[in-house]
């Protein structure tokens, strides 16, 4: 099965959130900010939809889990998406995933 997970990661509590170059003439370029002229564009937080993978529903939790547990997000829903889409909210959502609670099955 295809799963993907969707969560937000905050920034740091020492941060005020995250910064990107914008630059319409060069998508998809990466550069540090120090070394570009373009536009910054402030993010507070990151929005993120990552590709899981299990066989299972379980397998697909356990393995969101662990990706929850090591970044900054507290809560975060995984899709079943056969498409594999990575827009947001494509999919048939399976489970929500709240720090403290656990897994709430959709």
């Amino acid at each position: 099965m295809t799963y993907f997970l969707e969560y937000t990661v905050p920034a740091a509590s020492d941060e005020e959130g995250f910064a990107f170059p914008h630059d319409e003439i060069s998508p998809g370029t990466t550069v540090p900010l120090v070394q570009t002229d373009a536009d910054i564009v402030h993010a507070p937080d990151l929005p993120a939809r990552t590709g899981i993978i299990g066989a299972t529903v379980a397998e697909a939790k356990l393995e969101a889990e662990q990706l929850i547990t090591h970044s900054r997000a507290t809560e975060a829903t995984l899709y079943e998406d056969p498409s594999n889409s990575l827009r947001a909210g494509v999919g048939t959502r399976v489970a929500t995933f709240k720090e403290g609670r656990g897994w709430q099955d959709a």
